[in-house]
């Protein structure tokens, strides 16, 4: 899948005979799933928080952090196209 993901510009999921989804890589990745944001901050030790991306203008959290010049790190994550896959056939790569 991960090949998929950087050389195909459509696939298709196929199940049972069936054309379950098709459209482009990225397409599929954006439009499946939640964006989610991963961050670390120091509070008396590290901690990490998680919020979706289009509602990180609302974690109070995240802004108070940000204000106190705590946070360590932030990442992005969104699905693969195998976690695609798995969440639309219910079944998993060999």
């Amino acid at each position: 899948m991960e090949d998929a993901t950087e050389l195909c510009d459509q696939v298709a999921f196929i199940i049972n005979g069936q054309i379950c989804a098709i459209d482009s890589p990225q397409n599929l990745i954006l439009s499946h799933g939640a964006k989610q944001v991963t961050y670390t901050y120091e509070d008396h030790g590290f901690k990490t928080a998680n919020c979706l991306l289009q509602q990180i203008s609302d974690d109070q959290r995240l802004h108070q952090l940000m204000q106190q010049n705590k946070i360590l790190s932030i990442h992005s994550s969104e699905p693969t196209l195998n976690d695609i896959f798995i969440e639309l056939t219910g079944r998993t790569l060999l």
